[in-house]
């Protein structure tokens, strides 16, 4: 749900409703013109800063969708401005309504504006009211259209502020009570942000929360019937136990004497490496142990003290294993916890078995860790790719967007947010997702570039941390280039695009590399040759297949590499292909593109080249190598490019 409530307010107030209210003023156009374009930002500054709280925001939402604002204000004008009544009886309801939007009357503006201006102030006073009701009738249209809320009235605002920016001085803001330019700017973006974010989203009135130690009572008897506890019974029971052995042994000792043996084995093969143990016998050991530290604190405690502590260093060394560790790696952990688990009977033997295999465990875990990052096919390769996001707004103010992202949720979240802010069917949209790409750090602030999304003409490339504008975006007086810097921070690139720049750093590395190119025993190779050619730009004027003259230097030094390979007898077979943008008729621009890459040869040719190396083609917009919609993208696929010949 977004407005550039500048392009809302011109658009309504046209040329002839321009030149009929200067007419009943007694202004010419020009003059009328400027008043409107000085009164209009600080006015839209003005409702910006009663939208800064929450009662003003309440207020100023509840006074544009009065019956006293007109919402069809733009059809109306023409008629309006038409009689001298007409325009009265506007501009009496316009300072009316302004005085109850911004809480103070507007002759203070009006009376700067007439000194920046050097308009008389009755006439300021009158066009600033016609203005303010103007704006409020295209913000009311706007609300209405879109069933815009109160919650929505002050980020609908702060993405005014790129728009009014360059327009706004400290006299202006001044009389509107508003201080200087840089303490306006760098405060009311917040407080509108934090006020919207509370009437979409109110936080909970505070509930009292008791002393939650004052609720708890402790028994004290419960803590001295733990301390009273008692394992007796497990001495007697261990006693029985040994006399029962011990009466076994004196009645059968051949057969004793083979179950120490066979127990001795067992204790044995306990304590082998853990990949030999199952994952089965593993957990049941692990049981037998749980057990038995639930049926005696006292006794068991020596033996788990040292396998929970063996177990617990195992475990962190191994923390960083991947989860889908192999059984192997599961079996050994609890085979180190079943050999420690069979060394009750003494405490010696105990803490050998559970150190051993505990250590044996969390190499394993090292081990498999270690071949899981190197080997294992599951793990994808991280993302490489910038995400990449760009639009152009057509003459209507309608944007075009294409934009690369890593996931499914990134694009779902980039088009829930155009909508959300531009409506369902004022864009289109072109988005693509390669899981190759890296997170799209700039969808948390897309917001903020909302309001350039409306300005016609313009232009945005955003390429990673690189953000280039072209189009009316690049336009200085409207200030957006420092606008982005301010939104984006230092971690990113704001430029403009400027072609000429562009060809002059292609020019610099062309001649780098021819030069390198001809030291020495220079290559050959027709397609060693085309790479280096294509660097350099042959920036041709529109709709002309004529060699400008920047570019002769270029192809002479072109001619000169492909003459030294022709005498050495080397000659390198090259095609001369031509190629647009999508600007255009399709035709045209197949034609236009091979008359270009004929140019270009003739000029080759004249320069020495043998003519049967060169073959001259022409492509039209067909293998653009950049997107269309910026003007860097077009003035990449206007090109020469050079390849061997097949």
């Amino acid at each position: 749900m977004s407005i550039n409530l500048i392009h809302a307010i011109q658009s309504a107030l046209t040329d002839e409703v321009v030149a009929q209210l200067g007419e009943r003023i007694g202004l010419p156009p020009q003059a009328t013109r400027a008043v409107v374009t000085t009164a209009a930002p600080a006015l839209l500054a003005g409702l910006m800063h009663k939208a800064a709280t929450l009662e003003g925001a309440r207020s100023l939402f509840a006074t544009a969708v009065s019956p006293d604002v007109d919402a069809r204000i733009a059809e109306q004008l023409p008629h309006l401005t038409d009689s001298t009544r007409g325009v009265s009886e506007l501009e009496g309801a316009g300072r009316a309504l302004l005085e109850r939007s911004l809480d103070r009357r507007a002759e203070s503006l009006s009376d700067e504006v007439a000194v920046q201006t050097g308009v008389p102030a009755h006439a300021t006073h009158a066009i600033t009211g016609i203005v303010g009701a103007t704006m409020l009738g295209m913000l009311k249209q706007h609300l209405l259209k879109s069933q815009g809320s109160v919650g929505q009235l002050p980020a609908l605002l702060s993405h005014q502020m790129p728009l009014i920016a360059p327009y706004l001085n400290d006299r202006l803001l001044g009389a509107l009570g508003l201080g200087t330019v840089g303490a306006f700017t760098g405060g009311v973006l917040g407080q509108l942000k934090a006020v919207s974010a509370h009437i979409e989203h109110p936080m909970p009135a505070a509930k009292p929360t008791p002393e939650v130690t004052a609720a708890v009572h402790v028994p004290a008897d419960a803590v001295v019937g733990e301390k009273r506890r008692s394992h007796a019974w497990l001495w007697w029971l261990l006693l029985a136990l040994g006399l029962g052995a011990a009466l076994l042994a004196y009645l059968f000792p051949g057969s004793f004497a083979q179950l120490q043996h066979r127990a001795g084995d067992a204790v044995g093969e306990s304590a082998q490496p853990a990949a030999a143990q199952p994952a089965s016998a593993a957990v049941g050991a692990s049981g037998e142990l749980a057990a038995a530290v639930a049926a005696s604190d006292g006794v068991a405690s020596m033996v788990t003290g040292t396998v929970q502590d063996a177990a617990a260093s195992a475990a962190v060394d191994a923390a960083s294993a991947a989860a889908s560790a192999s059984a192997s790696v599961v079996a050994a952990s609890g085979a180190g916890v079943a050999g420690g688990a069979s060394g009750v009977g003494g405490a010696s033997g105990a803490n050998g078995a559970s150190g051993t295999s505990a250590a044996n465990a969390a190499n394993g875990a090292a081990r498999a860790n270690g071949a899981s990052d190197a080997h294992q096919p599951g793990v994808a390769a991280a993302p490489s790719k910038n995400s990449q996001f760009a639009f152009s707004v057509n003459e209507a103010g309608k944007p075009t967007f294409t934009a690369t992202v890593g996931s499914e949720a990134e694009k779902t979240q980039l088009i829930d947010e155009l909508t959300k802010r531009l409506g369902q069917n004022n864009y289109s949209a072109n988005i693509t997702v390669d899981p190759a790409t890296k997170p799209a750090d700039w969808l948390a602030r897309l917001d903020g570039l909302v309001p350039l999304m409306s300005v016609p003409g313009a232009e945005l490339k955003l390429d990673g941390t690189r953000i280039e504008l072209s189009g009316a975006a690049a336009n200085a007086k409207l200030g957006w280039q420092s606008a982005l810097k301010s939104l984006f921070g230092a971690s990113y690139d704001v430029g403009a695009f400027d072609p000429e720049h562009a060809v002059e750093q292609a020019t610099a590395n062309f001649r780098s590399a021819v030069k390198a190119l001809l030291t020495g025993n220079p290559t050959c190779v027709a397609a060693d040759i085309a790479k280096v050619l294509n660097l350099q730009v042959i920036n041709f004027g529109s709709s002309s297949a004529r060699v400008p003259a920047a570019a002769n230097e270029d192809l002479g030094q072109s001619a000169r590499v492909l003459n030294a390979c022709a005498r050495n007898g080397r000659v390198a077979k090259l095609e001369v292909a031509g190629y647009s943008d999508n600007v255009g008729g399709e035709q045209a621009n197949l034609q236009l593109s091979k008359e270009r890459a004929e140019a270009v040869r003739s000029y080759l040719v004249k320069a020495g080249v043998p003519g049967d190396s060169l073959r001259a083609q022409g492509y039209g917009q067909a293998h653009p190598i950049a997107g269309n919609d910026t003007a860097s993208g077009r003035f990449a696929n206007r090109r020469i490019e050079f390849s061997a010949q097949q």
